[in-house]
């Protein structure tokens, strides 16, 4: 199954499972903001930093849950790299890594200020080469104004690798 398909069927899912809950629910959002990154484990070998986009828009499932959709763009710059194997050394330079995550989104709220969450779809690969993977995205967020949230996330988009990012992040809600 090609990457297009794949993406095109969790959107459609993801857009019939919450259509009916908007029709319920008097509370939705819409929320973007920027996230800022360390790769750990294999993709810290061939990147160093990681920046991002993030939108999201939530519907209200109750007074402690909200579900919605949630997007985006990763960068993680690629870093120069020297391997030495006995009398033999290698260098190369990396390129930036780039996904578009598509995924649906969960959010808990165990007080008004504070939040955990996961987002969990597919990540399409953007740059050459790269064929993307599946995208899970646990997070903690805090509120620190009505409209402004604080988070930190653990990224991570997984095929036949990890590619794996600990990250910063801060929302805004229109």
């Amino acid at each position: 199954m090609n990457k297009k398909t794949v993406v095109f069927v969790v959107v459609a899912f993801i857009a019939f499972s919450f259509s009916s809950i908007a029709q319920y629910v008097d509370r939705s959002s819409f929320k973007a903001g920027v996230h800022a990154g360390l790769p750990i484990g294999d993709a810290s070998d061939f990147s160093s930093f990681a920046l991002g986009l993030d939108v999201a828009y939530h519907w209200g499932v109750s007074e402690l849950v909200d579900a919605g959709l949630a997007t985006g763009f990763i960068n993680a710059f690629g870093s120069e790299v020297e391997f030495t194997e006995g009398p033999i050394t290698v260098s190369g330079d990396f390129g930036d890594i780039q996904f578009l995550p598509v995924a649906a989104a969960l959010r808990i709220y165990p007080t008004y200020d504070f939040k955990l969450g996961a987002d969990v779809g597919y990540a399409v690969g953007i740059n050459e080469g790269n064929e993307g993977g599946l995208y899970i995205r646990p997070s903690i967020g805090y509120n620190i104004t009505g409209n402004t949230e604080l988070n930190v996330s653990y990224i991570n988009i997984s095929n036949d690798g990890n590619f794996s990012v600990v990250a910063l992040g801060v929302l805004f809600l229109f």
